[in-house]
């Protein structure tokens, strides 16, 4: 540890509000990586004291307990207890508490004390609590634990001037550590009934106006037709919200497209700058505004607390399909993309649940197939509203939403018929209060996604697009040829080796050819489409080029492919790490690529039957 800088480590139960905690100290000074060895997430962040201390913040993952259940369970306890390899036991623990359900989480604050090291106890949504008439004597609480106590309030600027005080201050004296074992862990409730009984008062266990509102939002039928609701208003509104900045964007590329051809002589350069950079590239960063869209209302209502409750009320529903409660929040995690929701999968404590998620995850349609859609969307389906009201274009892209859901519930299905479970698998959460999403936190995690998104941009996407720029310029056509030069690249012969595999799905050799690098970033295939048909001479926007040369029925053949379609490479490897086994990755690609290809050639030869 450099002279100067203290490493604290923020623990607590999840929903404690420990990341609103960690993003009001550190703001926009974070770093997002993985344990050294695992896929699991870890954020670091550093601010700097009053007193010109660095403080270095390491947010671990919530946990319950060190009595384990999950990897990222396993992962707090080794770091806390300083057992993880390359991984450096903190200097303080601060440890995050919800002030309004301290039963909870006291225990697990006894279970820290334990370890041995300086612990500090933040009191976290003290302004809820006191609103709730909830009165906590925080000098006996700190007496009581024999550990500095403070009050926070993570979501309000200023609200954590106290934790700072403390943190920046002398170091709180360690407790002698104490063996952990199963008899010890036993009478940790009784001392939390003792503590609670000293120090809380509560008038009520649960707020009035979370009772009022899971009346309805857990209702069995209501609940259900509010969860269909909010998720159907999501999908309007990338398209009502999203598509007029992603126009605005496309016509910007457009110019900058034109001004470049006008300032460069003719040649290679001109072609890979104007076709390669600002055709395809630029066409992929246009549809940014449309994918933040879809992650800011799911931030939000990440941040609400209606997330747990939306698994809680389609647990029952995820039973008679195979999979589990707990698996809606992974799933819904992989709308962003399938990699973190794989790795979500780790709270599923029982296995065959848990790889039933992972195989179905990447079914739901996660950001990177969203280019493909709002473009083939664009291009071929009118804007025009129905029942005066909703967008027929949203209403598509909803569709296509629904049909990735309804896929994995059939795959779960198949599942659970395969591999018959007659074991209980009951769902236990908790369900944390409602509360108003911070602008702050949310405006972070935007930041966060669409930095991911721009690095993807310019890492392998913009690999991928000089690549296939260049197989689509080069070799030069021979002398005599009548034909369009492309015809005669690498692409050219690739494209029409391929349409003998994808001809019966309505594909032609550019869309073909495009399904290619798309393997590695779902994305690329938007910019492999306006690359491959800029160099082939269709100058302009992409979507009328595609009207030109692709049928509907094709058009709609292609949305459905990328509906089912095999995840990318990144995906299998995420599968291949989280479970150990090869069998699996070759299970994963090959039962999307049959569920694709045939539901594309079905799409395909009913759609040009009705057209």
């Amino acid at each position: 540890m450099s002279a100067g800088t203290l490493r604290i480590a923020l623990v607590g139960n999840p929903n404690c509000g420990k990341t609103a905690l960690f993003n009001q100290l550190t703001g926009g000074r974070q770093k997002v990586a993985n344990y050294a060895g695992v896929t699991i997430e870890r954020k670091e962040g550093r601010f700097t004291a009053p007193s010109g201390r660095v403080l270095q913040l390491l947010d671990l993952p919530g946990t319950y307990s060190f009595d384990v259940t999950s990897p990222d369970e396993r992962i707090t306890r080794d770091v806390l207890e300083g057992n993880y390899p390359g991984e450096a036991a903190p200097d303080l623990i601060v440890c995050v508490a919800d002030a309004t359900n301290l039963r909870l989480h006291l225990r697990f604050v006894l279970e820290v004390k334990r370890l041995g090291r300086p612990v500090v106890l933040a009191l976290n949504m003290m302004d809820t609590a006191r609103r709730r008439g909830i009165t906590i004597d925080v000098p006996e609480l700190q007496r009581r634990l024999g550990l500095p106590v403070v009050e926070t309030v993570a979501v309000k600027r200023g609200g954590v001037r106290a934790l700072i005080a403390q943190v920046d201050g002398e170091m709180p004296t360690a407790a002698p550590a104490q063996p952990d074992d199963a008899a010890s862990r036993a009478g940790l409730h009784a001392q939390v009934r003792e503590l609670m009984a000293a120090t809380v008062v509560m008038p009520r266990a649960t707020a009035q106006v979370d009772d009022a509102l899971d009346r309805w939002a857990l209702h069995p039928v209501f609940g259900l037709a509010i969860l269909a609701v909010v998720m159907f208003l999501v999908f309007q509104a990338v398209y009502s919200v999203g598509k007029p900045i992603t126009d605005a964007i496309g016509d910007g590329f457009d110019w900058l497209g034109a001004q470049a051809a006008a300032l460069l002589p003719a040649g290679p350069l001109q072609s890979l700058v104007t076709d390669g950079l600002f055709g395809g590239l630029g066409t992929v960063l246009g549809f940014l505004p449309e994918i933040l869209v879809l992650f800011l209302f799911i931030l939000v209502l990440e941040e609400s607390g209606y997330l747990p409750r939306a698994a809680f009320l389609l647990d029952r529903v995820m039973l008679s399909v195979g999979l589990t409660g707990r698996s809606f929040i992974p799933l819904l995690s992989s709308f962003a993309c399938a990699i973190p929701g794989i790795m979500g999968t780790r709270s599923i404590q029982d296995p065959r649940d848990r790889l039933a998620t992972i195989l179905v995850a990447p079914l739901m349609t996660c950001s990177a197939r969203l280019p493909v859609y709002a473009l083939l969307i664009g291009a071929f389906i009118p804007a025009r509203h129905v029942l005066g009201a909703f967008n027929l274009q949203g209403l598509v892209l909803f569709a296509l939403y629904a049909a990735g859901i309804l896929g994995a519930m059939a795959v779960g299905w198949v599942i659970k018929r395969i591999r018959r479970d007659r074991s209980e698998h009951a769902l236990l959460m908790e369900l944390p209060s409602y509360r108003l999403p911070h602008p702050r936190d949310v405006a972070i995690g935007l930041w966060e996604r669409g930095s991911i998104f721009l690095k993807r941009l310019t890492g392998v996407i913009l690999s991928l697009t000089v690549l296939m720029w260049f197989i689509s310029t080069f070799p030069s056509p021979p002398a005599g040829a009548s034909g369009p030069a492309i015809e005669y690249s690498i692409a050219g012969y690739l494209g029409r080796g391929l349409q003998y595999i994808f001809g019966p799905l309505g594909f032609n050799w550019q869309i073909s050819l495009a399904l290619i690098p798309a393997f590695a970033a779902r994305e690329t295939a938007v910019a492999a489409l306006a690359t491959v048909y800029a160099v082939g001479g269709e100058g302009g926007d992409l979507g009328q080029a595609l009207t030109a040369h692709v049928s509907l029925a094709s058009a709609l053949s292609l949305l459905v492919w990328f509906a089912f379609a095999p995840q990318c490479m990144s995906t299998l490897a995420v599968i291949r790490r989280e479970t150990n086994s090869w069998r699996n990755v070759a299970i994963s690609f090959g039962y999307m690529f049959a569920v694709a290809y045939v539901a594309s050639l079905l799409t395909y030869q009913i759609a040009r039957w009705l057209t």
